[in-house]
């Protein structure tokens, strides 16, 4: 479970593929449900399908590098302070995140740049609307943490923590 998390996973299996090598692991990546389908279990039926098919591969974990949905409400808030707030019940507060503890899933770290977005400043305008038009931090909709400029290097730079969590697939 890297710290670079989705980035490192997707490294590792393109290399391998391209080396002719048998893949000895197995890792979720993504799950989206289209907002059509919310509220009819989908979310608790798709990581039980790929348990299940990382089993049927011959693995007994299935490490899934998750985004918390509700962490980018509060940007400026760590992840590692966000994963640790707990509802009544003693299960994560985030919504994803319960819904993964609830399916047999343990938290077990963080990988604190799971993915990075780098593009030019007109690249991030583009993408977001917004100004891009000062050095430092800037919150944007959706992001889990802020996106760093740096006007004199016309960059910004986007590292998204994530949340491993394995499943036990037996």
């Amino acid at each position: 479970m890297p710290d670079k998390g989705w980035d490192q996973v997707l490294g590792w299996a393109f290399r391998d593929r391209h080396q002719g090598q048998r893949p000895t692991a197995v890792s979720a990546l993504e799950i989206t449900v289209d907002t059509a389908y919310l509220g009819r279990g989908l979310s608790y039926r798709m990581p039980a399908a790929l348990r299940d098919a990382a089993r049927r591969q011959g693995h007994e974990a299935l490490p899934a590098p998750v985004r918390p949905t509700a962490k980018h409400l509060e940007p400026r808030v760590s992840m590692t302070d966000y994963v640790r707030r707990r509802g009544d019940d003693g299960l994560p507060a985030d919504p994803w995140l319960r819904v993964h503890v609830k399916a047999g899933g343990t938290i077990r770290r963080i990988a604190p740049a799971s993915m990075t977005v780098s593009g030019s400043l007109d690249q991030w305008r583009r993408w977001t609307g917004l100004p891009f038009d000062r050095d430092g931090d800037t919150d944007v909709p959706g992001a889990l943490v802020p996106v760093h400029s740096d006007t004199a290097r016309d960059r910004a730079v986007y590292v998204e923590p994530s949340v491993w969590v394995r499943h036990r697939t037996g």
